[in-house]
């Protein structure tokens, strides 16, 4: 039997390599959960525009970025018998697995490969659990055997319609489909992680989304390094899953308002 396993991460690829699991691995290095995104990611014109976002912003070259994350994509149309998908609870990994789910689902015969989901929100003995990047080779192998659900076809159709309102970043039409939606299938953790999003794209009164508030009362509360201010924001906020780079987008946009100096 032929096995890949889509991994959220280097952090967690690193992990992986001391389990005893079989089979390929892809490490998923985009970040859909920020940057342009349209309803048809197989598309040239998707990934182009990907690629433009993603060098300006992280002044990484196209090239680099075929290299490291187009490239390694091409495995998803492999003739693969079994395809395991480990991605967690929060916005980071609910869009990206998103992301994975709606490619497969646009470039992939869905009767071929059995599709398996491992998606945990914490870790036993784990008090803050903050994601797979910080389990060991043991502690993966334990996801697998215990929370590992095999997706249907009415998890991608809610994929599908999930991925269709999140392109569209529509605060009103995000807000109804969660107020309408009571069954999310297998993808149980994709709720309050899509939540978390309609908060980042609803604005105050003073022009600013949740984020970016939020990032502005830590600075103004007197924490002004970037170091400080990212462990602040991940100790209430980690349901966005974000990195330094990630925060510093909304910092830069803070700095542009000339509400924040760094």
């Amino acid at each position: 039997m032929s096995i890949l396993h889509v991994l959220n991460g280097d952090s967690t690829f690193q992990s992986f390599k001391h389990t005893g699991l079989e089979g390929d691995t892809l490490v998923w290095r985009e970040v859909l959960s920020e940057g342009p995104v349209e309803e048809n990611i197989s598309s040239a014109n998707f990934w182009e525009a990907r690629t433009e976002w993603i060098a300006k912003t992280f002044i990484e070259t196209p090239e680099e970025y075929e290299k490291k994350t187009l490239d390694p994509i091409d495995k998803l149309s492999g003739p693969y018998d079994e395809i395991n998908l480990w991605f967690e609870f929060d916005l980071h990994c609910q869009v990206n697995m998103l992301g994975v789910m709606n490619l497969l689902e646009q470039k992939t015969d869905l009767s071929g490969p059995a599709i398996y989901l491992i998606c945990p929100a914490d870790f036993p003995g784990k008090k803050n659990f903050m994601g797979m990047g910080e389990l060991n080779g043991k502690e993966l192998e334990y996801l697998y055997d215990n929370i590992r659900v095999r997706l249907s076809e009415i998890d991608f159709i809610i994929a599908a319609e999930v991925w269709q309102i999140y392109v569209l970043r529509d605060a009103e039409k995000l807000k109804d489909y969660l107020d309408k939606t009571h069954f999310w299938g297998s993808l149980h953790l994709l709720k309050p992680a899509l939540e978390a999003h309609l908060r980042r794209i609803q604005v105050n009164e003073h022009g600013l989304n949740y984020i970016e508030q939020k990032l502005l009362d830590i600075y103004n509360y007197g924490i002004r390094t970037r170091r400080e201010i990212y462990l602040r924001f991940w100790e209430t906020e980690k349901i966005y899953g974000m990195g330094d780079l990630e925060i510093d987008i909304y910092l830069a946009r803070l700095k542009d308002k000339s509400l924040i100096s760094l």
